[in-house]
């Protein structure tokens, strides 16, 4: 659907047309008439599908239809976002949308001075883009007043709450004028999201983007690794392939996002680390490197899973696997951005098939297994079998190299990527001494901790 189709201001229609935009994608399509009609709105929308415009647009269109002048502090539209990362981004946006009017906006977010947002404050606002942190932090001192707010939009709500933002948000709303217009865009609506939904909207009206569909100009691929060094030799040979223009690996922890990325910059790359610790300066900057292409391959945590508007993302590669099936297509949206297509890569060890299965139910694709010839993984990890397989090899049950009962002495073992463990003798229990040909019995002994349960004497065990 065209954007002439909404009604629209004339200025922001302007704009767009300045930009480029003529159609609307299908969360803009179903969220912008109800918006501009002042209803609440539940949206189910991942990263990437629109979702920004989807609320701008009708929030520009109100303050440039009705122009005020609220009090120093006090703004029109307040825009409320998880990360530091994911707020630049709706403000770029703001002056994007907003160019041909008089509109003032300020960003509230933590690790900026507080010196340049006390001289925002001390002027009429129009919008404010915040996270809830500093944002409480600035109503606590008396420099803010939220009675004046008109439309309130909570982006990727659930990851605010997931960051343990929900006591802020029930108090930010509460601030709010109870006559306000309430947006609520999320990527998980489960039975928390709902409550918080129920808590904050009236009668809302409920849009929802199917997650196959936002993922649908993505190509992804599997590939199975044994261990952290075939990981690491995967990654080096899509570093260096032509085909990767520029990438963003996603890891588990900070400090492996520091030392990967030092380890690529090492060896010729240019490579750069994106978290959480860094300064907000430091963020921006590499961010920039990222979009002018100073950078070419950012290591980030799941900070930047939402929030990075960079277009010309060609790979996506989850060295690490993110924790949910939600996580996961958020970071593979930072690929395949405004209609362009996009490779993510996963690897995926034993313990990541459960993973893969939420994934692929939730998106309702299967993902292709692909191999890199000469790093091929071992049998076991290029097929996909159903359970757990790993612990099949030729024992009963139970937990991997046990054999019940059977009073007998374990094999070595072959570890993925490491040398043969030695032998354990099985006694009863793991860890204990050489088997003596009795069954292992408890007994109470004084001084014992667990006094108050029963000794059992006989040889043949708990008595039945």
């Amino acid at each position: 659907m065209s954007f002439a189709n909404f009604a629209l201001h004339p200025l922001v229609l302007k704009a767009l047309d300045t930009e480029g935009y003529s159609e609307a994608t299908p969360v803009q399509a179903a969220a912008i008439p109800p918006a501009l009609e002042g209803r609440d709105i539940l949206a189910n929308a991942a990263t990437g599908t629109g979702k920004t415009a989807a609320f701008l647009l009708p929030a520009l269109t109100r303050i440039a239809a009705n122009p005020k002048n609220n009090p120093p502090g006090a703004p029109r539209v307040l825009v409320l976002a998880p990360t530091r990362e994911l707020a630049a981004q709706v403000s770029q946006a703001v002056r994007k949308h907003g160019k041909f009017m008089r509109i003032t906006s300020a960003d509230i977010v933590g690790g900026m001075a507080y010196r340049e947002q006390l001289r925002w404050l001390s002027k009429p606002l129009d919008v404010v883009v915040a996270t809830p942190g500093r944002l409480i932090d600035h109503m606590q001192r008396g420099r803010m007043d939220l009675s004046k707010v008109e439309v309130l939009v909570l982006d990727e709500a659930d990851r605010m709450l997931d960051m343990g933002f929900a006591e802020d948000v029930d108090a930010i709303s509460r601030a709010c004028g109870p006559t306000r217009q309430t947006l609520l865009f999320t990527a998980t609506l489960d039975k928390r999201m709902a409550g918080v939904a129920a808590k904050l909207l009236k009668s809302p009206v409920r849009v929802a983007v199917d997650q196959a569909t936002s993922s649908a100009a993505i190509d992804q691929r599997l590939y199975f690794t044994n261990h952290i060094g075939h990981k690491r030799r995967l990654l080096d040979h899509f570093a260096t392939s032509a085909e990767v223009s520029k990438a963003i690996i996603f890891v588990a922890t900070k400090r492996d996002a520091d030392n990967l990325a030092q380890d690529l910059s090492q060896t010729g790359h240019q490579a750069a680390a994106l978290h959480g610790d860094m300064d907000q300066r430091d963020r921006n900057r590499t961010l920039q490197h990222l979009r002018t292409g100073d950078l070419r391959l950012l290591v980030a945590t799941d900070v930047a899973a939402r929030g990075i508007d960079v277009r010309d993302i060609s790979h996506v590669i989850n060295f690490d696997l993110p924790r949910g099936a939600e996580d996961y297509v958020h970071r593979i949206g930072r690929t395949g951005r405004a209609g362009a297509t996009g490779i993510a890569i996963s690897f995926v060890g034993a313990a990541d098939r459960g993973l893969i299965r939420n994934i692929e139910r939730l998106t309702r694709t299967p993902i292709a297994v692909h191999v890199v010839a000469g790093m091929e993984p071992s049998p076991m990890s290029n097929h996909r079998p159903a359970g757990r397989p790993e612990f099949r090899q030729g024992r009963p049950h139970g937990r991997p190299g046990h054999h019940h009962h059977s009073g007998q002495q374990h094999s070595a073992q072959q570890p993925e990527g490491g040398e043969a463990r030695p032998a354990r003798p099985y006694a009863g229990k793991p860890g204990g001494k050489p088997h003596s040909g009795k069954p292992w019995v408890k007994r109470n002994k004084p001084g014992n901790r667990d006094k108050g349960r029963p000794a059992w004497a006989n040889a043949g065990g708990r008595p039945r």
